[in-house]
């Protein structure tokens, strides 16, 4: 009897993962109400034991690479367990790479960030599928090598394997930038680019981080003659032969590790230039900002995991006589973890619907994304980790263990937060898109559709426009201002979109300030019943 198993949680599965209220609210507001069945299936699926199985199997079995066969000629080679292809062939079969590009129906990507949201079983896979995602803007800035490589880029097919790119069924694209003496400044980079006659390039150089290096083909950027400029450049020539990138080795990361991430020479690799001479940083700025859309949504997604394990386990799990879920300390931070998940996803969707419209050419929506996601970019994913750190107390000691899987997710959780410019470049870019006044002005007109509707959100947008103001200190105040504009743009949408008791929440502590430096510090008088059951998953 010393055995017998009593008052342990049932696993989380067997759940669909999108039954989000806010995730399916809004598809429908944002242009995609057709692709919740497609959503919802691709849910279930999220929900299943099996996938969640094979998300810690490909944790657990990493990558590794092999540079020479047995014969000792260069090879190159990184090799996955099974499971990793399995959640790479169910993404994009799905359609999460590179399949919104060829998709004429309005909200397409609106639809693509709400499967990539659903589809976090494992976060390291997302990687290689985020780039292709993102790669097919920057390329169509040479338009001969968009109309041969952007068809395969979005085909929903995975084809795994080193060959020429265009002899294969479909492709997947990677983004290679940072070198060792400058990691974010790329203008410092150092790789050279030479001209050849034909018109191509030889690159040498470095990289010192190259994330899924596996990819047919890579953006990347070296110093032409004419300056700093962006190239694509292949795994395999066309005659078959590998071209002269070398993976030197793999980095041993915190999280993210189902993912390979390899430090590179170019050794005369050969590429092909995408844009013009010089304008490399502008050419490639177009897949960088793709990838910090994903950036908000991997975000606002691990937040969801956190807070549905944590209020599923508070529901099952009995401690001091009674469900932890029904005791009052345990539901402020269950309520307090639900409006910041809430409120994430929330803003993740109507930076996807944005997209969506930008893309389509609305230039009003072209402006708000450029200020609403460098603040969404900042705030969202500097939120996650402390989030997943309560979400993660709230298990306890199981917890603290591995096979709960809460670890994987709280070292997932910086990551969103250093991909694609750390917390002080989303800041700074948050000063760049300022420079434009229309920038400004269209964040401003989407705050404003609240006014009147909450006094504490009236004056927060008030206190966001005098921030501003300053302009001798901004730099210095960046973070702050990023905070406050990101904080009023939730706000504002919780209000006009969300549920009534989240929205008077989040006012009520994240405007007003009525609530301690931590998760759990909420104020009484709040109806947090129906916050708590919005983040309960439904089993069965």
């Amino acid at each position: 009897m010393t055995h017998e198993v009593l008052n342990q949680v049932p696993p989380l599965a067997g759940h669909d993962v999108a039954d989000d209220a806010v995730l399916l609210d809004g598809l429908e507001r944002e242009g995609a109400g057709w692709a919740v069945p497609e959503v919802r299936g691709l849910g279930r699926l999220a929900g299943t034991g099996h996938a969640q199985e094979q998300g810690r199997l490909a944790n657990e079995h990493p990558p590794v690479l092999r540079t020479h066969d047995r014969f000792g000629n260069r090879v190159d080679e990184v090799e996955f367990h099974p499971a990793w292809h399995e959640l790479m062939t169910v993404a994009v079969t799905h359609g999460l790479h590179g399949s919104a590009w060829a998709d004429p129906r309005p909200g397409a990507h609106v639809a693509r960030a709400a499967k990539f949201y659903v589809w976090r079983v494992d976060a390291g896979h997302g990687c290689p599928i985020s780039m292709t995602y993102a790669s097919v803007p920057a390329l169509r800035q040479a338009p001969e090598l968009a109309a041969r490589y952007e068809p395969l880029l979005a085909r929903p097919e995975y084809d795994f394997g080193l060959r020429a790119p265009l002899t294969k069924n479909a492709l997947l694209a990677g983004m290679s930038m940072t070198e060792k003496q400058g990691g974010s400044d790329v203008r410092a980079n150092t790789t050279e680019a030479s001209p050849l006659p034909d018109g191509t390039y030889r690159l040498t150089g470095h990289k010192w981080f190259t994330s899924a290096p596996m990819c047919d083909v890579f953006l990347t950027l070296a110093q032409a003659p004419d300056g700093l400029t962006c190239f694509l450049v292949p795994r395999v020539l066309p005659d078959g032969a590998l071209n002269p990138l070398r993976l030197m080795r793999l980095k041993d990361k915190l999280g993210n590790r189902s993912n390979a991430s390899a430090e590179i020479e170019y050794e005369g690799a050969l590429a092909w230039r995408v844009g013009a001479e010089g304008r490399g940083v502008r050419t490639i700025i177009e897949m960088v900002n793709m990838t910090r859309l994903d950036c908000v949504i991997g975000a606002a997604s691990g937040m969801r995991q956190g807070v549905a394990a944590a209020a599923h386990h508070a529901a099952h799990r009995k401690a001091f006589g009674g469900y932890l879920a029904d005791q009052p300390l345990m539901r402020n931070v269950l309520a307090d973890l639900a409006i910041e998940s809430e409120a994430a996803t929330l803003l993740m969707t109507r930076l996807a619907g944005a997209t969506d419209r930008s893309v389509r050419g609305d230039g009003t929506e072209t402006a708000f994304k450029r200020l609403a996601l460098a603040v969404g970019k900042y705030w969202v994913c500097k939120r996650w980790p402390a989030h997943t750190a309560e979400a993660l107390e709230c298990l306890g000691g199981n917890g603290y263990v591995e096979e709960s899987g809460m670890p994987r997710l709280f070292r997932e959780s910086p990551l969103n937060s250093i991909w694609e410019g750390s917390g002080n470049v989303a800041a700074l870019d948050l000063l760049r898109a300022l420079r434009d006044p229309r920038t400004l002005e269209t964040f401003f007109d989407e705050v404003a559709l609240s006014q009147g509707a909450d006094k504490r959100l009236d004056a927060a947008v008030k206190d966001a426009r005098e921030s501003l103001t300053d302009t001798a200190t901004i730099e210095y105040r960046a973070r702050r201002v990023a905070e406050g504009l990101a904080l009023v743009l939730q706000a504002s949408l919780l209000v006009r979109h969300g549920h009534p008791a989240v929205a008077d929440a989040f006012c009520a502590t994240r405007l007003a300030g009525d609530r301690g430096g931590a998760f759990g510090t909420l104020p009484p008088g709040l109806d947090l019943a129906p916050i708590i059951d919005r983040a309960t998953p439904k089993i069965g």
